[in-house]
């Protein structure tokens, strides 16, 4: 199995990510419940939100946390071109999407690098700040 290190997903992708992550640091591409920054991937078996149609993750990527008030994107990349399909959920609320690949995406985010997320089926979650009143996390 080949590694991939974020500077040749930074390099692929064309996406910048801040100087002082180490370009070196393998990725790992992992099965279960991770976070990063703002967004929650959760595996998912069975019933999934209802959603939009699912759409191919296009070559330029797909940004499914947008850069608002002083925060970064979040983009997703299909490792292998075809293999990954995302579809973001009606409505409003923490959820944004389900992924569903055959081969590894990544994750990538300008100030914490990236994350593998495994072939299968995922949930794709915000987080919010318990606060006076509910607010979305923006990182």
């Amino acid at each position: 199995m080949t590694t991939t290190t974020l500077g040749d997903l930074t390099a692929r992708h064309g996406f910048e990510v801040l100087e002082h992550l180490e370009a070196e640091a393998e990725v790992p591409v992992l099965k279960g419940l991770q976070a990063q920054g703002d967004l929650f991937i959760i595996p998912v078996k069975g019933a999934k939100p209802r959603t939009h149609a699912p759409k191919p993750i296009p070559a330029e990527g797909l940004a499914v946390i947008k850069a608002a008030g002083g925060g970064h994107e979040h983009r997703l990349f299909a490792s292998v071109p075809g293999t990954a399909m995302f579809a973001f959920v009606n409505g409003p609320g923490q959820d944004i999407g389900v992924l569903e690949c055959t081969e590894p995406v990544y994750s990538l985010h300008v100030e914490h690098g990236a994350t593998g997320i495994a072939p299968g089926a995922s949930l794709l979650r915000r987080q919010r700040e318990q606060a006076d009143e509910e607010r979305l996390v923006a990182d």
